[in-house]
């Protein structure tokens, strides 16, 4: 069936914010540990809130001022490490001249995820946009895509989502969405689970949705 509903993850899928996520959690690490962490303990939390990841990994701490310590250092060295990936604003061009309609579902709170659309101009792109704050459950619980699906009337057979982690992959899976595993950023931690499809460049989601 056609695909009229084209969701998205935002971090690794959109914007490339994997060096900017990678250098706050060295940040925490060093500060709280004494030491960096291994780049694949890292890619396994991406997806995650920051509150689970801060849980899991610094129980006994003040887990507000972990966060802190995170977002502080995120906020001050974000523009310098940010970027678009390539292909994806000739994907969203192409998208809009085939009359698709296109979200986000994400699991980065409201505030970051418009500041960092605006950076590349992006945010009027999307009509419908999920974030941290307007769920109590998140990804991999279905809750964030259903709700994007019933704020764009859409059938579950009507949408795919694009996703780069197990998070996105499993939240599909639990909606009942088609999935595409995105390859174009951070290398797969091989336990996302197996995606309707994968595609390594953009432009071949737009052999798949139609």
């Amino acid at each position: 069936m056609k695909k009229q509903f084209i969701i998205f993850d935002f971090d690794g899928t959109l914007i490339n914010t994997d060096p900017a996520i990678i250098a706050s959690w060295q940040e925490v690490f060093r500060t709280y540990c004494g030491h960096e962490c291994s780049l694949e303990t890292i890619y396994r939390t991406f997806g995650e809130t920051i509150k689970d990841t801060v849980a899991r990994f610094f129980p006994d701490e003040d887990q507000e001022e972990v966060i802190r310590c995170y977002r502080a250092y995120q906020d001050a060295h974000c523009k310098e490490l940010l970027s678009i990936f390539d292909g994806i604003p000739e994907l969203l061009d192409e998208l809009e001249a085939r009359g698709r309609t296109v979200a986000i579902v994400t699991s980065r709170l409201a505030k970051t995820t418009a500041e960092y659309l605006d950076l590349f101009h992006l945010r009027d792109r999307f009509k419908v946009i999920i974030t941290a704050d307007d769920t109590k459950a998140h990804k991999p619980d279905p809750e964030p895509l259903l709700m994007a699906l019933e704020k764009l009337g859409a059938r579950r057979e009507e949408a795919v989502m694009l996703g780069d982690t197990r998070f996105d992959i499993g939240c599909c899976k639990n909606a009942g969405v088609d999935s595409v595993l995105v390859h174009w950023g951070h290398p797969s931690t091989g336990d996302e689970g197996e995606p309707t499809w994968h595609i390594h460049r953009p432009e071949e989601l737009l052999t798949l949705i139609d």
